[in-house]
């Protein structure tokens, strides 16, 4: 595998340099008959490689149990058809490390597939990652059937009826949990000591690289994440391709890729089937995004298809760093909740711009078909009761063109909800065509043109607007 750059992308994605030599897992003791846990025959098997100098740890026909995998610069873990690679259910094989999720920095379970500090490594092959995730998940219930959930419970665990929402939780220290995150986040300790009772709680990401250089994932199905499927963290030169992104439906926070705070990055040719968003576009949460001020710049995604998720294509709300310079073509996303998704809220702060969209397919989308959300979980009430000035909390969300866009059923058409102190700016919609119950619902933009706009709804206004100032149609 040779370092060349993606030429026929509008951004130039380096991929790994990785020796051709070769190691295969069973030479160093592994055994893939599912019971056998080969998490030593991993390290051991990825160590000589490294010592070597770098290659390929190829993961033949099986199905290899193990704990989480340490990955290596210079490293592609390549899994040949019919190689399953199955992660350990035992939460105690999962040392507690400082990692990143959900825009911060913050203790969590080390990932199946971790690395830290990397350059040069690749994931390949036509094999299965499976996260055991749904030993870690919780289950609400209002997202099964009866008899799903009681098949759920059977299998023990602790259900929670203290809430809104009933749900099932792993177990009782996992359910605990989640008022002690809480507490700990508000301290901002990223002492592990102090995680340790609360370890059940602290679901990983099936895939963590943080701070790394020069990643290929070509190829493998990747299901069933504890939390996050794929997560490059501060990454460069990040190209996926050719995967499958699995969670069932119900998957809390079950997102398919999130590209955090990440500069060039391709993503082509992938099939996402999740339980949250997506195709995530994100650069940390808050104070903490903001401080460390990285963005998510310089990325391709195209040819993807999105069935199961919350949004196809997401940037938000963790997008404090930032996004530009950013475009997505060639999509199809099927059965989505929402199809094109920004959302962010007060408190953010962040600039997303340089945003083009071109060329996406939807069918049967739940809600909006495009939303431009700026108060995520804050009520209309609370937006209009409150006036807040501009400060470097404050979200912005400019310079976007979507462009020949085409959604047979969707619950609204185009949803734009801008805040009063800071309006999206400078959108563009063109050749848009959308069969919906509502039609264009706006608030709070500007400058914003509309041309060669088809729609057909079933009830209510075909355009809505309050607070537009210079639109162009």
């Amino acid at each position: 595998m040779t370092s060349t750059s993606k030429q026929s992308s509008k951004v130039t994605v380096l991929l790994p340099d990785i020796p051709k030599r070769e190691f295969l897992l069973t030479d160093f003791g592994a055994v893939g008959d599912g019971q056998f846990v080969c998490t030593s025959a991993f390290q051991e098997a990825i160590e000589a490689c490294s010592k070597a100098g770098g290659g390929k740890v190829i993961v033949p026909p099986g199905i290899w149990l193990t704990g989480p995998i340490a990955l290596k610069s210079k490293l592609n873990l390549h899994l040949e058809k019919g190689a399953l690679l199955l992660f350990s259910r035992n939460f105690d094989d999962y040392p507690l490390i400082l990692s990143s999720f959900e825009g911060e920095e913050i203790v969590r379970c080390k990932s199946p597939l971790d690395g830290e500090n990397l350059d040069h490594v690749a994931i390949t092959g036509e094999g299965v990652i499976d996260g055991s995730g749904d030993a870690w998940r919780p289950v609400k219930k209002f997202k099964m059937t009866e008899i799903q959930w009681n098949k759920l419970i059977e299998r023990g665990g602790i259900v929670d009826h203290s809430g809104k929402e009933v749900i099932w939780w792993p177990t009782e220290a996992a359910m605990r949990g989640r008022q002690r995150y809480a507490e700990l986040r508000a301290q901002k300790t990223d002492k592990v000591e102090d995680f340790l009772a609360i370890r059940d709680f602290l679901r990983p990401n099936l895939l963590s690289l943080r701070k790394c250089k020069h990643i290929l994932l070509d190829g493998p199905t990747f299901q069933n994440s504890p939390a996050w499927n794929l997560h490059p963290w501060i990454c460069e030169h990040v190209t996926v391709r050719n995967v499958t992104v699995r969670n069932p439906w119900f998957g809390q926070n079950g997102d398919g890729l999130d590209l955090e705070s990440c500069r060039y990055a391709l993503v082509e040719n992938s099939i996402f089937d999740v339980g949250d968003d997506a195709i995530c576009i994100k650069s940390g949460k808050d104070e903490a995004g903001r401080k460390l001020g990285i963005p998510c710049e310089d990325i391709e995604i195209r040819g993807c298809q999105v069935y199961s998720g919350h949004g196809g294509f997401v940037i938000g709300s963790e997008m404090s760093g930032g996004a530009r310079n950013i475009s997505v073509s060639d999509c199809s996303f099927f059965g989505t909740d929402v199809g094109l998704r920004f959302k962010s809220t007060r408190g953010r702060g962040g600039l997303i711009e340089n945003i083009t969209i071109d060329n996406i397919r939807m069918n049967n989308i739940a809600k909006e078909a495009i939303v431009f959300h700026m108060f995520y979980e804050i009520s209309d009430e609370d937006i209009a009761a409150t006036q807040v000035p501009v400060s470097d909390e404050t979200p912005i969300f400019r310079n976007i063109s979507i462009n020949n866009v085409a959604c047979t059923g969707s619950g609204t058409a185009l949803l734009l909800k801008g805040l009063p102190e800071m309006p999206l700016e400078k959108l563009v919609f063109e050749n848009i065509t959308a069969k919906s119950t509502k039609g264009i619902i706006g608030s709070h933009c500007k400058n914003v043109h509309f041309s060669n706009i088809m729609l057909e709804t079933e009830e209510g206004p075909l355009f809505t607007f309050e607070n537009f100032e210079e639109m162009t149609y």
